[in-house]
């Protein structure tokens, strides 16, 4: 099934089943009203949203309403803990190239706290010489994980998968993550594994991600190539510190092939690969006024998390009316 968060004024917005095509959607009320009473409750409440989502794809449900990616907020907008992998090597090494550093011996786990917003919210910056960066990336979102579990026990407690954009200050201190990463953004969309079918395997997601600067693609990554570690292995090196509680996202890090040819997911990858060919690097930060669109269409050609499609202004900018509140049926 495919879950969205509506704004309806408050902070947690009100739950949403999307259809598969992401045509039609139905409020979620009688089951549920927030997406973290289902993760606190999944064995009683997932089926009665599985429920929902067959009878709204086979077109029988009778408050069925058009889908508007533009009302969604993040779907988890204030998850328990937020935790930022890094599974991709090819990401690391060449951040290490940008800074003229040496490649961590292994990649680091934190955890952070950043501003999750909705697909389709601006990204309000308050300078551009701050090197305004994105990092495409897939998050999953955790049932109760106990400490000390096994990578294949975590594999078990994912219960949604999703895609994201976590926004990078290059220019400020790399050492501290809450300084440079203050915003991230989650598409309209987390989904429960199964809705990838084939596409996911082993704790990864084996579907290309299509990256767009300013209507150009920069970039065609395939998830599923050069993933070292998948998600049941990043949630069990987290859970080694402490137990995770159900409604914990865990990010796996910027998408990031070793083959160039595939493009990149984020700036600083494009940035590194031209030092490397060039020995500088040619393309700037992103400005006030650009544009970023993030998706990833599965075998069916249909989109799996819908698209990430933000502009990034100025802190300073006026700000528009909000779009109307949600209105459960």
């Amino acid at each position: 099934m495919k879950l969205a968060t509506y704004r309806d004024g408050s902070r947690d917005g009100h739950l949403v089943v999307v259809s598969r095509d992401l045509s039609q959607a139905h409020y979620a009320t009688g089951i549920a009203t927030r997406l973290q009473q289902v993760l606190d409750d999944w064995n009683f409440l997932a089926p009665q949203l599985e429920e929902l989502s067959i009878t709204l794809n086979h077109g029988r449900a009778r408050h069925a309403f058009a889908f508007e990616p533009q009302k969604c907020m993040a779907p988890l907008p204030r998850p328990l803990l937020s935790a930022l992998g890094q599974a991709w090597p090819a990401h690391g090494e060449r951040l290490a190239t940008l800074r003229g550093e040496a490649a961590a011996a292994e990649p680091p786990l934190r955890f952070l706290s950043p501003l999750w917003l909705g697909a389709t919210e601006p990204v309000r910056l308050a300078s551009e010489v701050m090197g305004i960066d994105f990092a495409a990336e897939l998050i999953a979102i955790c049932g109760d994980v106990a400490q000390g579990v096994t990578a294949e026990q975590a594999l078990e407690g994912v219960r949604l998968l999703g895609l994201g954009s976590r926004w990078w200050l290059r220019q400020l201190d790399a050492g501290d993550a809450a300084l440079c990463q203050p915003l991230a953004s989650q598409a309209p969309l987390l989904v429960t594994p199964d809705e990838l079918g084939e596409a996911w395997k082993g704790g990864r997601v084996l579907l290309p991600l299509q990256a767009m600067w300013n209507g150009r693609k920069i970039g065609q990554c395939e998830c599923g190539s050069d993933m070292d570690s998948h998600f049941g292995q990043l949630i069990a090196q987290l859970a080694r510190l402490r137990a995770l509680p159900a409604g914990s996202l865990v990010a796996a890090g910027p998408v990031s092939n070793r083959e160039a040819s595939r493009g990149v997911a984020t700036i600083a990858d494009k940035r590194a690969l031209e030092i490397a060919k060039d020995g500088s690097a040619s393309t700037e930060y992103m400005k006030f006024g650009d544009s970023l669109r993030l998706e990833i269409k599965g075998r069916d050609g249909l989109s799996v998390f819908g698209a990430i499609d933000q502009d990034v202004v100025s802190l300073h900018e006026p700000v528009e009316p909000p779009a109307p509140e949600a209105e459960a049926a």
